[in-house]
């Protein structure tokens, strides 16, 4: 258990020591990884303390109410200023975080929280229903139907020993490249990966140990890219078969290199470009809109499954390798509650 001094310390020190108990307890749970993100969340608390040191008397953690949160709002509105607080949609940002600081530092030294923050969200619903504005767009997805459809065609890439003649061998007709674009937009679909991750896979990522049929993949550790830190994901079986089946054509191919899906045979990496388009003729071929939402439609089906099957919405922020507040863009299709 923490222990503090009889006296309390300076408001600076507390506000200041606060964040950061807080942000070491994100950090721990995983729950905040990107450091692009906890700057921000630094740059925004750092707006809050200086401007609640900056009245007279200074505004303290547990002296801070609703008449407080409201001057402060109405004095970063409008104003280019470090916390991002220029719209309602970052105004909520910001007294979600200090909602957030408030309750870690009451429950450390077991006090009641102070609840301005939620208080004033609760009586500004412009601001606290900011996120789910009806002029956001929808996230594209696949319906059941396309989805169901699309995985068929996909599967007709690997081997099928239950089908018979023809269906059954069909496998063999297809080249290495065609079968490692199948298997790439396999993975968006049954893993929820970006383009960006596909190409980032490397031989070391598709893990099998612990799955239920031997040697069949049944999660990939995504590498992280400077922008996002290394996550793991599951794959869903069909996904998982079909990745099996190009490692080993990998293998009996002598594809060089350490990426799962080169470019070439030497071991060259895919490139953006010829990546979107490979994505696009698979689509396309599948008989499937290519241009509406692209292959991003895929990550968004496997996030909304995931979440109607009752995956809690941090666990499939942590498959996707996203923030759990990113979760919210799928509320209006799916009713979630990201606090």
């Amino acid at each position: 258990m923490p222990s503090y001094p009889l006296f309390d310390d300076k408001p600076s020190e507390i506000h200041r020591l606060a964040f950061e108990r807080w942000l070491e307890d994100q950090r721990a749970s995983g729950s905040l990884r990107q450091p692009s993100s906890i700057q921000v969340y630094r740059d925004m608390w750092g707006a809050f303390t200086a401007w609640c040191l900056g009245q007279s008397p200074a505004i303290t953690l547990s002296s801070l109410d609703l008449s407080d949160l409201q001057v402060f709002q109405a004095a970063r509105f409008g104003r280019k200023s470090s916390d991002l607080s220029l719209s309602p949609r970052h105004a909520l940002r910001l007294v979600r975080l200090i909602d957030r600081v408030l309750r870690h530092h009451a429950a450390q030294r077991d006090e009641r929280p102070n609840t301005a923050a939620s208080d004033w969200l609760a009586s500004h619903p412009e601001v606290r229903y900011a996120e789910a504005a009806e002029a956001d767009p929808l996230p594209e997805f696949l319906s059941v139907a396309e989805a169901r459809h699309l995985i068929t065609y996909l599967s007709n890439a690997r081997p099928r020993p239950g089908l018979s003649g023809a269906r059954r061998d069909s496998h063999a007709a297809f080249t290495w490249q065609e079968l490692r674009n199948r298997t790439a937009v396999a993975l968006q679909l049954g893993g929820g990966l970006t383009p960006g991750d596909v190409r980032g896979l490397t031989l070391a990522s598709p893990i099998s140990r612990g799955g239920r049929v031997r040697d069949r993949p049944w999660k990939v550790l995504v590498p992280g890219d400077g922008n996002s830190s290394a996550h793991e994901t599951p794959i869903a079986p069909w996904a998982g078969e079909l990745l099996q089946h190009w490692l080993q054509v990998r293998a009996q191919t002598r594809i060089e290199g350490d990426h799962l899906f080169p470019s070439t045979r030497s071991g060259k990496p895919w490139h953006k470009e010829s990546h979107y388009k490979s994505a696009k003729k698979v689509l396309e071929d599948a008989g499937i809109d290519s241009r509406e939402g692209g292959s991003f439609r895929l990550r968004h089906t496997f996030a909304l499954r995931q979440l109607r099957r009752g995956f809690e919405p941090e666990q499939v922020a942590a498959w996707l390798g996203v923030e759990p507040e990113a979760m919210y863009r799928y509320r209006r299709i799916v009713p979630i509650d990201v606090i």
